[in-house]
């Protein structure tokens, strides 16, 4: 483990040795970061089950669902602190709560290109949901052809003794937009960023099919949704006589 250092002394500064700290110290700091980064995990936790419980209504409510699936991702504490020395912020809880606002991640995906709309005003409609910004990669496609919506949301997190606000960095996209992504990141990876111009031009290329792909099958989900039935607009004054009768026959 590499050793915290405090901020440079006077004696630091006309030595140009930069003082250690003692183990106890140590075991103090790594115990407040440890607790400061599961502020996060608990913040991926309240999104997650929002997410679930959209779900799971439409899958009651609806004969379609527009999630398909979740994933989440907490960023590694050496990501984070690498993270704020590399952009030149303070290195203390403060500074990393201001700046870095991607600790916690949550992915979103689904069928439709009009899905993520819907999915993205269900969720910043929540009282509890704050929007702090938002990042439409799908209007504005980045130029190596990645396409998605990014939110940053703050929710409040329940702890035992104290409830703190926390940021959550959201990502909606299409099923198309998600595999074209983790290809690309992939490729990326292999190749650590310097990509073959003949390999981006492929990248690029398939950028369009996935678009011309979730454009289509978005045209015919439209032609197959409008023949769904209406549905009764409330159901608080149904007169549940039936139903009872209903139950009270099969305990018999």
């Amino acid at each position: 483990m590499r050793s915290w250092q405090h901020s440079p002394s006077t004696a630091g500064h006309l030595t140009g040795v930069m003082p250690s700290i003692g183990v106890e110290d140590v075991r103090l700091r790594s115990g407040q970061f440890t607790d400061f980064m599961l502020g996060y995990k608990f913040a991926i936790d309240e999104v997650v089950t929002k997410i679930n419980i959209l779900r799971e209504d439409f899958n009651h409510a609806n004969a379609y669902n527009p999630i398909e699936h979740i994933t989440s991702r907490l960023k590694a504490p050496e990501s984070v602190l690498e993270k704020v020395r590399r952009k030149g912020y303070a290195m203390n809880l403060a500074s990393i709560r201001e700046n870095v606002l991607d600790i916690a991640g949550v992915r979103v995906i689904c069928s439709f290109i009009s899905d993520i709309g819907k999915i993205r005003d269900m969720l910043v409609g929540q009282e509890d949901v704050t929007l702090l910004d938002e990042r439409d990669y799908i209007t504005n496609r980045k130029p190596n052809g990645y396409q998605s919506l990014h939110l940053i949301v703050s929710i409040p997190v329940f702890r035992a003794e104290r409830t703190v606000r926390m940021p959550v960095e959201i990502q909606i996209r299409t099923i198309a937009m998600d595999f074209w992504a983790s290809l690309e990141h992939k490729i990326y990876y292999k190749y650590r960023g310097e990509v073959p111009a003949n390999l981006q031009s492929e990248l690029t290329q398939a950028a369009d099919a996935a678009t011309q792909l979730d454009e289509k099958m978005e045209a015919l989900h439209h032609l197959v949704n409008h023949t769904d039935e209406p549905r009764p607009t409330s159901a608080e004054s149904l007169d549940l006589e039936a139903l009872y009768e209903t139950f009270a026959t099969d305990r018999r």
